[in-house]
C-alpha cells in the first residue's frame, strides 16, 4: 500500500514536471514568435547596399549604393536625402502594438489588396522585406508585415511606428522615379568649363559663345569675336553654372505630348562642354499660357512668363524657372559689346 502511494507520488511529480516543461516550451516559442513578428529594424544601415520599393500599383523603383553614393539602377542621379531618410526609418522603426485577434483577417485582406513593398539588401543579398499596409487606427503608425532572411515571413500584421515621430510610415517610400530624380542640372566650377554655346532661336542677335583659351576667354556673338570683354564679367557669367536646378519634374505632359514638344522648335539651347569631355545639351521650350500674360516689354503674350519646359540630355522633360536661367541666356548683360 505504502509502495503504491510512493509510486503515485512519483508519477504525479513527473506529470507536474512534464506539464511545467511543456508550458515553458510553449511560452518560449510564443515569445520568440512575437519577437520575430516585430523585428523590422536594421541596426547597421550602413551595410545596406540596395533598396527596391514597389508601390500598390506595382510600379517599382530601385536605388543602389555605388562607391558610397546612391543612384538608380541605370546609374542615374537620385536625391540622396530621400535614401538617408529611408535608412533613418529602417534604423528607428519600433513596435507599437498588436492588433486585436478579430481584426487580423480584415487587415490581412486589406494588405493583400493594397500595400507598399520595401526590399532591403545587404552586400547585394536580400535581407528583409517590409509590407506596409494601412495606417494604424489612431494614425500614429502603420500596419505592417515582415519577411526576413533570418526569421521567415510573419503571418499576422502588427502596428509599427518610428521612434520619436507621431505619424505614418508609408509616405517615406515612393516608387515614382520623377520624385527621385536629382533637380541639379549644372554644378560645374569655372575652371572645368571648356566652352559654352547659347543658341537663341527667338532672337538670334542674343546668341553667343564663350571658349576657354590659354590666354583667357574668347566671346563670340553671331560667330564674330567681340573686340573687347571684361574678364571679370566673364568670370561672373561662368560662375552661374556652379548651381543650376530645374523646378519640378513633368507631371502634366503625356508621352505623345512630350514627343510633340521635342519635335517643335526650342526658343533656346544651352550647350556646355567640360574640359574632361562631358557635354550637357539643353533644349528650352515655351509653355503656352491659358490666358495672355505681360512680358518684360509690357506686351501681352500667350505664354507662361514664369516657367518653361526643358529637355535634359537624358530626354527627360522638366519644368524650369526663367529667373534661374535668365542669367545664362542674357549674355548682353555681361558683354555690352553684344549691343554695339
Amino acid at each position: 500500500m505504502k509502495s503504491n502511494k510512493i509510486l503515485r507520488l512519483i508519477i504525479g511529480l513527473l506529470c507536474v514536471g512534464g506539464l511545467g516543461y511543456y508550458t515553458f516550451t510553449i511560452l518560449k516559442k510564443d515569445t520568440k514568435s512575437s519577437t520575430e513578428l516585430i523585428s523590422f529594424a536594421i541596426s547597421d544601415t550602413a551595410s545596406v547596399s540596395k533598396i527596391i520599393i514597389t508601390d500598390p500599383f506595382q510600379k517599382s523603383f530601385q536605388v543602389q549604393k555605388v562607391n558610397g553614393a546612391w543612384q538608380d539602377k541605370n546609374g542615374g542621379c537620385v536625391t540622396q536625402a530621400y535614401v538617408h531618410n529611408i535608412l533613418n526609418v529602417a534604423k528607428n522603426i519600433e513596435f507599437k502594438g498588436y492588433l486585436p485577434k478579430n481584426s487580423h483577417e480584415n487587415f490581412t485582406v486589406k494588405m493583400s489588396a493594397s500595400h507598399t513593398k520595401v526590399e532591403f539588401f545587404i552586400k547585394n543579398k536580400w535581407y528583409k522585406t517590409w509590407y506596409i499596409g494601412p495606417s494604424a487606427p489612431d494614425h500614429y503608425g502603420q500596419i505592417m508585415l515582415l519577411d526576413s532572411k533570418e526569421e521567415g515571413k510573419s503571418t499576422e500584421p502588427v502596428m509599427m511606428k518610428i521612434k520619436g515621430v507621431n505619424g505614418i510610415i508609408e509616405p517615406n517610400f515612393f516608387a515614382d522615379g520623377r520624385k527621385w530624380i536629382c533637380t541639379n542640372i549644372f554644378s560645374v566650377p569655372l575652371e572645368k568649363i571648356k566652352k559654352i554655346q547659347i543658341r537663341n532661336h527667338y532672337d538670334s542677335s542674343r546668341s553667343f559663345s564663350i571658349e576657354s583659351k590659354k590666354s583667357g576667354f574668347d566671346v563670340n556673338n553671331l560667330g564674330i569675336k567681340l573686340p573687347f570683354v571684361d574678364t571679370a564679367n566673364v568670370y561672373r557669367y561662368l560662375h552661374n553654372y556652379k548651381k543650376i536646378h530645374f523646378d519640378i519634374a513633368n507631371y502634366i505632359l503625356s508621352e505623345s505630348e512630350c514627343d510633340s514638344l521635342k519635335n517643335s522648335q526650342p526658343f533656346a539651347e544651352i550647350i556646355l562642354d567640360e574640359k574632361g569631355g562631358k557635354q550637357t545639351h539643353l533644349k528650352l521650350y515655351r509653355i503656352i499660357a491659358d490666358t495672355p500674360q505681360r512680358n518684360e516689354f509690357g506686351e501681352m503674350v500667350n505664354m507662361d512668363m514664369n516657367k518653361f519646359w526643358c529637355e535634359l540630355p537624358s530626354g527627360e522633360i522638366v519644368k524650369c524657372q526663367y529667373h534661374v536661367f535668365n542669367p545664362l541666356l542674357f549674355g548682353h548683360i555681361y558683354f555690352s559689346a553684344m549691343d554695339a
